[in-house]
């Protein structure tokens, strides 16, 4: 990894380099990308459905959600993404968002001309790879969730989703495996799951009854047992595609 500290592209090198080794000239031409450093507040909007994109989103700092609004007015969460996240790298190729990136916490981004990505991609086929391998992982994500929301109770579906959070933010830097900060409100898990916040608050009392998690705020998450809350979720990380080194944590 090139010594540059200060850039705020780094999380977005160390991202991609979990898929793909670059050499020095790869990670040159990454921390060369022309970007915007955009603070935006909880709750606002980074690009809107149907929105024309001009832009791809590295989320430099906080957390953000992907969600799509039905006709009733209810919202589905699709997606949620931290630090080092490309949040809609496929807008560098598709004109018009098809759903909306809202950010859940105070966050930084780097907003990158979708041109510079295109040409970055082809110029240098090992950044290419890495951005293709990154909205796979992406796609096989959406595949799990779909089959959390469709095919899942609700225990179980709660029980894969805090599995899943435990996973990424261990290998994101941004907690431990078996202790973490979620950063979503139980109306935001609610809509990750296809649930009301009701019934949400009802299975983590379940969860909690049952010793597989406990919690010391409305936010904190302290398992027990990995294992049994994995068994209790249904949960196979084989869809996150950790590298060999790290399948220990699943």
């Amino acid at each position: 990894m090139l010594d540059q500290p200060k850039s705020p592209l780094l999380s977005m090198v160390r991202k991609l380099t979990y898929w793909v080794d670059f050499d020095a000239a790869d990670e040159e031409a990454l921390l060369a990308l022309p970007h915007r450093i955009a603070t935006i507040g909880r709750n606002r909007y980074i690009v809107r459905e149907r929105e024309k994109t001009t832009h791809s989103c590295l989320l430099v700092s906080g957390f953000a959600i992907r969600h799509k609004i039905v006709v009733s007015g209810s919202r589905q969460i699709v997606a949620v993404h931290m630090k080092g996240d490309m949040v809609d790298l496929q807008n560098s190729f598709l004109d018009v968002a098809d759903h909306s990136v809202q950010v859940l916490t105070d966050c930084e981004v780097a907003l990158i001309p979708r041109d510079a990505i295109k040409r970055l991609a082809f110029e240098r086929p090992n950044v290419g790879v890495a951005m293709w391998f990154d909205t796979l992982v992406d796609a096989s994500v959406f595949r799990e969730w779909i089959a959390n929301v469709g095919r899942r109770d609700a225990q179980t579906r709660l029980a894969h989703l805090l599995c899943e959070f435990s996973l990424r933010l261990k290998v994101a830097g941004l907690g431990e495996t078996t202790d973490y900060e979620l950063p979503m409100t139980q109306e935001h898990i609610a809509d990750c799951l296809g649930l009301t916040a009701v019934h949400v608050n009802r299975m983590l009392k379940v969860l909690e009854a049952e010793k597989l998690i406990s919690r010391s705020t409305s936010r904190a998450v302290t398992i027990g047992d990995w294992n049994k809350l994995a068994d209790a979720g249904d949960f196979d990380s084989t869809y996150l595609h950790l590298r060999e080194d790290e399948l220990a944590l699943a």
